[in-house]
C-alpha cells in the first residue's frame, strides 16, 4: 500500500510519496538513521504536489485550522486533486500520513481517505521538515525561514488576542500589589509614628488611624507652633473639632523633645509619602473592584472582590479555579494545614481563603465548616459561569 505524507509548511501544503521504503526498511529506527542523509532520504521520499498559500493571512488561517484539527476547503481540494482517485465501493490502495491525529480523523470523516499518525510517519515528517527546502524548486535560500518566522509571530499574536476586559492576569497582579501595599503602608505608618513620637508622643494616643496620623503630623510639623488660630485647619484635617482641641492642648503640655528644622522637613516628606501610598492603595482597590466585576462578576457578588481575587490568584487563573472541584476550592490557601493533618493523621482544615468571606464570619463556630462547604460549592458554580459563559444577559 502506497503511503503519502501531508506536510504543512509555512509556505504551503506539501504532499510527498514515500516510495522507496524497501531500500531503508519499514521501521522507525531505519527511517531515523536515514533522515540526516539527504542522499538516502531523497530516495525514500519524493514530492508529489505542492500548494502554496495565497497570502500571510491565508497561511495563518490554515495554520489555525490545522492546530484545531480541522480540514479547510483549500486542503480538501488539494488532497482530492492530487491523491489517486478511488472508485466507489472499492478500498483505496494508499493511506495518508499526518502529524495530527485529530486532523487525520476529520479528513477521514469528510473524504474517507484512510489516515495514519504514528512514530513511523512522524519520523518521515521529521526528515521532510529537515530537507523540505531541497524538495521545492525555485525556492531562494532563507525564504522558508522568513515565512516560518512571520507565521510564528502571527500565530502567537492571534492566540494571545482575546477579550481584553476579561484578562485575569490583571486581577492577579492587582491583588499581589494590594497585599504588598498593605504591608508597606503598615510598616511605614509605624515608622512615622516612631519618628514623630520623639517630638510629639501624646499624638499617638489621640489619633489611632495610621493615614490620619500621617496627615496630622504633616500639618502640625513643629508642635510649638500649634496654637488656637490653627484650630480650623486642624479640624478640617481631623474631621472633629473636639479631637482638634485635644491635640492643641496636648501640644502645649507635650513631653517630647524638639527637632531641628531639617528633621522636621524629613518627617513631613515621609508622612506625605505614606499618605500618597494610602491614596494609591484606595485607587488600586477601586481598580480591582472594577476588574473583578468585568472578569468574574458572579464570584465577586458572592464572596466579595478581594476574596474572589485571592482565590483566582492562588489558583493561577480563573480557568484553573473553574476547573477546581468545590472540595479543593474550599481549602484553597490551607495547603500547609492539609498536608500537616494528613501527615499526623489529624483533622483536616475546613476552610482556606474563603474563611475571610463575611458569610463564614457571621456563622456560629459549629456551623463555620458547613458554611464553608456550602459557600465553596456556590463559588465553584459561580467561577465556572464566569469563565465559560460567552456573554452575560
Amino acid at each position: 500500500m502506497a503511503l503519502y505524507i501531508l506536510y504543512e509548511s509555512a509556505s504551503g501544503y506539501g504532499l510527498l510519496l514515500a516510495h522507496g521504503l524497501d531500500e531503508i526498511g519499514q521501521n522507525t529506527e531505519a527511517v531515523r538513521s536515514s533522515v540526516t542523509d539527504l542522499n538516502r532520504f531523497g530516495k525514500v521520499v519524493k514530492l508529489a504536489a505542492f500548494s502554496p498559500f495565497d497570502s500571510a493571512l491565508d497561511a495563518l488561517n490554515q495554520c489555525n485550522a490545522v492546530s484545531e484539527g480541522q480540514m479547510t476547503a483549500e486542503l480538501r481540494n488539494f488532497l482530492e486533486l492530487t491523491l489517486p482517485k478511488v472508485k466507489e465501493g472499492k478500498k483505496p490502495k494508499f493511506s495518508l500520513g499526518v502529524a495530527e491525529p485529530k486532523l487525520g480523523s476529520h479528513i477521514y470523516e469528510v473524504t474517507k481517505i484512510p489516515c495514519q499518525s504514528n512514530e513511523f510517519v512522524l519520523e518521515l515528517l521529521r526528515g521532510v521538515r529537515m530537507h523540505f527546502d531541497k524538495f521545492i524548486e525555485n525556492l531562494k535560500p532563507g525564504d522558508l525561514e522568513k515565512a516560518q518566522l512571520g507565521l510564528g509571530h502571527s500565530y502567537s499574536r492571534a492566540k494571545v488576542k482575546f477579550n481584553v476586559n476579561r484578562v485575569d492576569n490583571m486581577v492577579i497582579q492587582a491583588i499581589f500589589l494590594l497585599d504588598t501595599l498593605d504591608k508597606d503602608i503598615n510598616s511605614f505608618s509605624m515608622r512615622v509614628r516612631e519618628w514623630y513620637s520623639w517630638h510629639f508622643p501624646e499624638l499617638a494616643k489621640i489619633v489611632n488611624d495610621n493615614y490620619l496620623y500621617a496627615k496630622v503630623a504633616k500639618y502640625v510639623e513643629d508642635k510649638s507652633q500649634l496654637s488656637e488660630d490653627k484650630l480650623d485647619g486642624l479640624t478640617d484635617v481631623v474631621g472633629d473639632e473636639d479631637k482638634a482641641k485635644e491635640i492643641i492642648e496636648a501640644a502645649k503640655a507635650s513631653m517630647g523633645q524638639d527637632l531641628s528644622p531639617i528633621d522636621l522637613i524629613n518627617v513631613k516628606q515621609f508622612a506625605q509619602r505614606v499618605m500618597d501610598l494610602a491614596e494609591y492603595r484606595k485607587k488600586l482597590y477601586e481598580y480591582l473592584v472594577t476588574k473583578m466585576n468585568d472578569i468574574a462578576p458572579n464570584l465577586a457578588a458572592l464572596i466579595g472582590e478581594v476574596v474572589g481575587a485571592r482565590l483566582i490568584s492562588h489558583a493561577g487563573s480563573l480557568t484553573n479555579l473553574a476547573k477546581c472541584p468545590s472540595s479543593t476550592l474550599q481549602i484553597l490557601g490551607a495547603e500547609k494545614a492539609l498536608f500537616r493533618a494528613l501527615k499526623t493523621r489529624g483533622n483536616t482544615p475546613k476552610y482556606g481563603l474563603i474563611f475571610h468571606s463575611s458569610f463564614i464570619g457571621r456563622a456560629s463556630t459549629r456551623n463555620k465548616g458547613r458554611m464553608a462547604r456550602y459557600l465553596a460549592n456556590k463559588c465553584s458554580i459561580a467561577s465556572r459561569i464566569d469563565c465559560f459563559l460567552e456573554k452575560y444577559h
